[in-house]
């Protein structure tokens, strides 16, 4: 794992202003931290209860915290004098919570013209749903993506928040900020950036709907190539309970996987989908034979393209992943490192997650503010105090305050 770097990335001195949320936002903001940016979060007094130590929540990271009050008489001031300070603001709201609470982007870009205005939600800021509740689940299942994991007669498998809020959701809000970012740098016009889960998640499907029309994937789960369908791309156990992941699409990769797999070429035959079946039950029964850590050496270093399932603890000593210093340690918190990588001006996790208020004295004097523009930060939930869980307003709500 690699240690704490002194990288500035390539967006250092961009200035963003995070109106403190769960999901998608916060991670949006923390990726455009890890990449340089100067990430002021604006959290409510008493913070946000996340359902963990806010001191462990690695989505603060690389960002500083300020405490104002939004529903009180001089709370909308402050986050205008920031938003007027700012390149990029990010809030999370429902759609016109933002508005009703007078930091909306009227109000923002009045006060900054060159600002890019982020918003982050499930549904979007129109259509008949946009008024809702919703999380992960429900915008990558109305969007056909969740429905293409899972077995032949069973279930879709959610993987997580992954596919939605993160990849559908906070990626696309960076990629949207980044490139309103670049326009308005070069005309100094700012714009709003309507990053909708649902219209990204939809968007990561393109591929799939053109192999759809192109009749080569079929619109039902687990008998397609990429789905678990074809014996020759999928899981299978192992006799110790573990797991291996195959990919061995192209046919010379096919080749070295039954070689090493110990399976007949002659009962490998994968040409005939009809015979499908058969194979993935020999498949199967070949890694049943040896435990994980056995079938990851027989593969080692092959293009046979095998990998053992690793948990989460486990992935960060993957000799690969540790060799790139894929995930690092900071603050007593082993987590993935930034990413991407960059020759000339690599990001780093320049401080570890923020507390709620404990930034405002330094961000006062850096963005040029009054210190009395922000609340005074109350007691910290200390590391290893009782967290409530995370429940029906847990990560992947997209709500008002």
């Amino acid at each position: 794992m690699t240690a704490e770097g002194g990288g500035h990335g390539p967006i250092a001195g961009v200035r963003v202003v995070e109106l403190a949320g769960i999901g998608p936002g916060p991670f949006a903001t923390m990726l455009l931290g890890d990449l340089g940016a100067d990430v002021v979060r604006v959290d409510r007094p008493g913070g946000a209860d996340l359902g963990i130590d806010p001191a462990k929540d690695v989505t603060g990271r690389n960002k500083r915290s300020v405490l104002v009050d939004l529903k009180s008489a001089d709370g909308p001031a402050a986050v205008l004098e920031l938003a007027a300070r700012a390149d990029v603001l990010v809030e999370g709201y429902r759609p016109g919570v933002a508005e009703r609470l007078g930091v909306g982007p009227a109000e923002c870009l009045a006060r900054n013209p060159a600002l890019v205005y982020g918003r982050m939600t499930g549904w979007g800021q129109d259509g008949p749903q946009a008024a809702r509740a919703g999380h992960d689940i429900g915008y990558a299942a109305v969007t056909g993506a969740l429905g293409l994991a899972g077995p032949r007669g069973g279930p879709p498998y959610p993987v997580a928040n992954l596919l939605g809020d993160y990849a559908g959701g906070s990626l696309y809000l960076v990629t949207g900020v980044l490139a309103a970012l670049h326009h308005a740098k070069a005309h100094g016009a700012g714009q709003v950036v309507d990053a909708a889960v649902v219209d990204g998640t939809s968007h990561l499907t393109a591929m799939i709907h053109g192999m759809l029309a192109a009749g080569v994937w079929h619109d039902e789960r687990g008998v397609n190539l990429l789905d678990g369908g074809a014996p020759f791309y999928g899981v299978y156990a192992t006799s110790d309970g573990g797991h291996m992941a195959v990919g061995a699409l192209e046919e010379r990769f096919y080749a070295e996987f039954v070689r090493l797999l110990g399976l007949d070429p002659r009962d490998a035959d994968r040409g005939d989908a009809t015979g499908w079946d058969a194979l993935r039950d020999a498949v199967a029964a070949r890694f049943r034979t040896r435990t994980r850590d056995a079938w990851t050496a027989v593969f080692a270093g092959s293009d046979a393209c095998v990998a053992p399932v690793l948990s989460l603890r486990e992935a960060p000593g993957h000799p690969h992943l540790a060799a790139r210093g894929t995930f690092t340690e900071h603050s007593g918190v082993v987590q993935p490192a930034p990413a991407p990588r960059f020759s000339a001006t690599p990001g780093a996790v320049r401080r570890g997650p923020a507390l709620p208020g404990t930034g405002a004295a330094s961000v006062a004097a850096d963005w040029g503010l009054p210190a009395a523009l922000f609340a005074a930060p109350g007691p910290q939930r200390g590391a290893g105090e009782p967290q409530r869980p995370a429940g029906p307003a847990g990560p992947g709500r997209h709500d008002g305050r």
